[in-house]
């Protein structure tokens, strides 16, 4: 690690607002999770082949419930037999050696932050988690997927009287739903925590990107919020996209092209050493 990066690192230290964490999928591919925006994606539903960007839609699941249930149950079983990694570990430490200080961001429905220690507190899951169902869009009814509904949904898994049951609001009256934000919603606070979001970029000492492409609109707003107050900035990616242009562009800002599990553990020893 160069003197510029630990420069940055130690004026995040040095301010008095949050160090905020923001992942996206490429923390998680290194968990072996699939992005499912590439072939394997794909579902099937009689003769019709799907993309996720519909299936994972309002629109797709007024119309047919039961199938958009198939499909985020399998990828549910996709991300329950994956592990958290080293650099989810990494975060974990450097919660617990931040305490409040630390903010985790994530766009990952998968839950694997949460799996591997870091707190619900200090986590704002702006995208949801697969392990999580609702009904309709009323917070107080969100709770955890039935453990009776199992881990192991292969994808050619029928949908049976019993799932449909487990998978029911309280009343029985109708399906609950997936706590995960579709591409045709718009983000709000009390699910997404929308708001605090924002007022968590206002406010970072230094922000910390991880993964992600900047596909989606919440995650670019803390990015250009940080960027436009010249707050220090450090983007890890394997490719370039509109947070590394950021932070290239700033005095205070770093990009380095590869790995979380390669750059961060190293970044979260020299913060929790100098915390």
């Amino acid at each position: 690690m160069d003197d510029a990066l630990r420069a940055l690192l130690d004026a995040g230290l040095a301010g008095t607002g949050p160090i905020v964490v923001m992942t996206g999928a490429g923390i998680s591919a290194e968990s072996g999770i699939p992005t499912f925006r590439g072939e394997e994606g794909y579902w099937t539903v009689g003769s019709e082949h799907y993309h996720p960007m519909e299936m994972a839609t309002q629109e797709a699941y007024r119309r047919m419930p039961e199938e958009v249930w198939r499909w985020y149950l399998y990828r549910r079983s996709v991300c329950r037999k994956a592990q958290p990694n080293p650099a989810h570990l990494a975060l974990v430490r450097l919660e617990r050696a931040l305490g409040d200080r630390f903010l985790l961001v994530t766009q990952n429905v998968d839950g694997l932050h949460l799996r591997a220690g870091n707190t619900e507190a200090r986590t704002y899951q702006i995208h949801g988690n697969i392990d999580y169902l609702r009904c309709g869009d009323e917070p107080s009814s969100l709770r955890p997927v039935p453990l009776a509904i199992g881990e192991d949904w292969e994808a050619g898994s029928p949908f049976t009287e019993e799932a449909r049951a487990l998978l029911s609001c309280c009343d029985g009256g109708r399906f609950a739903r997936p706590h995960v934000l579709w591409f045709d919603e718009c983000y709000d606070e009390a699910l997404f925590r929308f708001e605090s979001s924002l007022r968590a970029a206002s406010a970072a000492a230094l922000l910390i990107v991880i993964g992600t492409s900047g596909a989606t609109n919440l995650p670019m707003q803390v990015g250009a919020i940080v960027a436009e107050r010249g707050a220090p900035m450090i983007v890890i990616n394997q490719d370039p996209s509109p947070f590394s242009r950021f932070a290239e562009r700033s005095a205070r800002g770093a990009f380095l092209q590869g790995s979380a599990g390669e750059h961060l553990p190293p970044m979260v020893e020299h913060l929790v050493q100098h915390a």
